[in-house]
This record gives structure tokens, C-alpha cells and sequence, in this order.
């Protein structure tokens, strides 16, 4: 049995996101990117974790059971490596690394986690991966359009996608 990930997930995702990048590119806020990217990250778990629990009851499936464990332990290591790195860089003055490495890990947490959920989890981390290489080669003035164009639009895309799968509609 899989855990459902609903599609409203990512659409919710993409919204924090895109609301976190709107904040980020104001002139007085830019400066407080990092506090701004980490709060809508913990909104954004909090959230989706809500909307998959959601789902996850009304398909009637047991929360405490297998596929929410099974998604959670796969999830996890990933996250955990990018949190440490994010201490690491914070703390070495590497600030250009965060957004990648939040990129590139996440899209690997959710590789890892696709193992519990659907084939499109593992598509959408792996363009996670991808927009976590570019955001590592780009200067620092486009760091936040790359979290942009991940936490929004990849989460936005993939959720619409995988509301349509749900709802019997061919993508």
C-alpha cells in the first residue's frame, strides 16, 4: 500500500514558496532571506504534513502504519544532512551554498521517500536535484529566484499534476 500524497500539498507548498520568494525580492526584506526561507520551510512542513495526514485518513489508510513510517524514515536522512549543512554553511560564512543544498536535498529526501508514495515524488525530486546543481553554479543574486522556481513552481506544477492523476484525468 502507498501513503497518498495529495496534490493540494504541492499547490500549498508552492504558494508559502512563492509568498517566501515575493518577501526575499522586497528591497527591505532581501537582507533577512535566510530567516524568511527557514520560517516558510517549517510552515511548509507543517502544512503538508497536515494535508498528507488528511488524505491519508480519508482514504482510510492507518496513519501509524507502514507507508506514513516507511515515508517518514525515508524523508528524514535527507532533511537531517540538509539541516547540518545548513549549520555548517551558516556558521563557515558560505551563504551561496544554502539555497543549493536545501535544493539538492530536499529533492533527494523525496527520491527517497518515493519509495512509499508514487513514481512523480521521485520526477519531482529529481528536478529538485537538477535546479539544487544550477543554484550552485549561479551567483548570489539569482539564489532566491532558484529557491523560487523550486519551492514555488516545481511544488506548484507537481501538485496540479498530481491532482489531475487523482482525479482520473490523464497528464
Amino acid at each position: 500500500m502507498l501513503l497518498a500524497v495529495p496534490g493540494s500539498a504541492g499547490i500549498v507548498l508552492g504558494a508559502i514558496g512563492l509568498i517566501a520568494t515575493a518577501m526575499c525580492l522586497t528591497p527591505g526584506l532581501h537582507k533577512f532571506w535566510l530567516s524568511i526561507w527557514l520560517i516558510a520551510a517549517l510552515i511548509g512542513a507543517i502544512v503538508g504534513s497536515i494535508l498528507i495526514v488528511r488524505e491519508s485518513s480519508l482514504r482510510d489508510l492507518r496513519l501509524s502504519g507502514t507507508p506514513l513510517l516507511k515515508f517518514v524514515l525515508c524523508l528524514s536522512p535527507s532533511l537531517g544532512a540538509g539541516l547540518v549543512m545548513t549549520a555548517v554553511h551558516f556558521y563557515g560564512g558560505n551563504l551561496h551554498a544554502i539555497p543549493g543544498t536545501w535544493l539538492l536535498m530536499y529533492g533527494c529526501a523525496l527520491i527517497a521517500a518515493s519509495a512509499s508514495t508514487t513514481r512523480i515524488i521521485a520526477a519531482l525530486g529529481a528536478f529538485f536535484i537538477l535546479f539544487g546543481l544550477a543554484a550552485l553554479l549561479l551567483p548570489n543574486d539569482l539564489q532566491i529566484l532558484m529557491l523560487g522556481a523550486g519551492f514555488a513552481g516545481l511544488h506548484t506544477v507537481f501538485g496540479l499534476l498530481i491532482g489531475r492523476m487523482s482525479h482520473g484525468h490523464k497528464v
